[in-house]
């Protein structure tokens, strides 16, 4: 039997020593890697002591969930997350242009998970296509409702799309081909201020240096380009006594930071950007970013250090957080214990922090640098690594297993 974590008016989570956890296995190859992953999970808190233990808790989301209970996203489902604050998946399918509509998306839209965060850094030798992929430790804040993710769109030709275009043409004057399809990207003043605060808070928290804004404002001056006003006027409303621009740093102070001053704030375009993270990735640290931006931009980011099997991730929000491996199902894989069970273990590590017990999230991640390390690793990492010996999904949880430290 287990507890429920506590989450306070402030925002404090308090955990007992047997939290209830739920846990969606996912879709594809996401069974497999769940039980590698969950293995490694309960022996990382062993190892740490203080007879810890979680309560796994299975859920239902997904196709499966589709033919197990005839909804991709049950009621119950959501209510466990709601009931305990928390919760891990991993890799739900998503049809590409016709079927369902993500449940990835309808997770963060019902329980309203505003923050898609992604932490990219270097696990050596990991392949990488770039020379220095060492440089890269940046952890990405992404917009999670708001941008293209409102899914609003309709098909050319329908009875909405003409009604928007005859709309669009009135008021702005300018013409629209009519078998154009129409969707509408909303971006709001209150939730890139949310977001864009959690960014900042996590930059003075961990003793990042800088929070920059990837947006498209110099186009997009409404929607992009508010993104970027309303992150420099929160920043200086909310923090102004430990931030600073990044302009007033070199024009006020020759770039040498103000005594009481701990996070630069900058903006970047967002093809800019692209290019940054490329040619200069040691300059950046955090990044906040419109949902479309924040997407493309954290994936290339993990193809610099490995690729997706290596990118963990989380969606919070304000008193609810689920955690997941930021790649796909992958289902021609599924069934092969074959897949790299990294990025999940990785979101684990990332689940353990957010409960306050640092000490197994940290015992993750140096397990994984250590397994990485040997060169027995799962397919993905050994086509590309020198002198390496490729081990099934399953034997290289047994390797982390084994470099956990307790």
């Amino acid at each position: 039997m287990g507890e429920a974590l506590r989450v306070l008016a402030n925002g404090t989570i308090q955990c007992p020593k047997n939290p209830i956890i739920p846990y969606i296995p996912g879709d594809g190859i996401g069974p497999e890697i769940w039980d590698v992953a969950v293995r490694v999970f309960d022996t990382a808190i062993a190892r740490c002591g203080d007879g810890r233990q979680v309560a796994w808790q299975k859920v239902a989301a997904g196709a499966g969930a589709l033919e197990s209970h005839g909804d991709t996203l049950p009621a119950e489902t959501l209510e466990a997350i709601k009931q305990y604050h928390v919760a891990i998946k991993g890799p739900l399918t998503t049809p590409v242009g016709k079927g369902f509509r993500s449940v990835n998306v309808a997770l963060r839209k019902s329980l309203d998970l505003y923050a898609c965060v992604r932490p990219v850094r270097y696990y050596p030798p990991a392949p990488a296509p770039v020379k220095h992929p060492e440089l890269v430790d940046m952890v990405i804040f992404r917009e999670n409702t708001e941008d293209v993710y409102a899914g609003l769109e309709w098909p050319k030709d329908s009875p909405e799309a003409k009604k928007v275009i005859a709309l669009v043409e009135e008021l702005s004057g300018k013409h629209i081909r009519p078998d154009s399809g129409i969707g509408i990207k909303p971006i709001s003043q209150s939730g890139s201020e949310r977001l864009i605060r959690m960014a900042i808070t996590y930059a003075l928290e961990h003793n990042r240096p800088s929070v920059t804004l990837v947006h498209k404002g110099n186009i997009m001056k409404y929607t992009e380009g508010g993104f970027r006003e309303w992150g420099y006027a929160l920043a200086e409303r909310e923090f102004g006594d430990v931030t600073i621009r990044e302009a007033d740093l070199w024009e006020k102070h020759q770039g040498t930071m103000p005594e009481g001053k701990k996070v630069v704030i900058k903006d970047r375009i967002c093809d800019a950007m692209f290019q940054q993270i490329l040619l200069s990735p040691q300059e950046y640290s955090v990044l906040a970013l419109p949902n479309l931006n924040g997407d493309y931009i954290s994936d290339a980011l993990a193809a610099q250090v490995g690729g997706l099997g290596m990118a963990p991730g989380a969606n919070i929000g304000d008193g609810a957080a689920v955690f997941e491996a930021t790649h796909g199902s992958s289902p021609k894989d599924a069934g092969k214990n074959r897949v790299n069970p990294s990025a999940l273990i990785l979101s684990g590590a990332m689940l353990f922090a957010y409960i306050g017990w640092h000490d197994v999230a940290d015992n993750l991640r140096q397990a994984i640098a250590r397994s990485v390390a040997s060169r027995h690793v799962t397919f993905d990492l050994a086509m590309q690594m020198e002198n390496a010996v490729t081990v099934s999904c399953s034997e290289f949880g047994t390797i982390i297993c084994d470099n956990l430290e307790g």
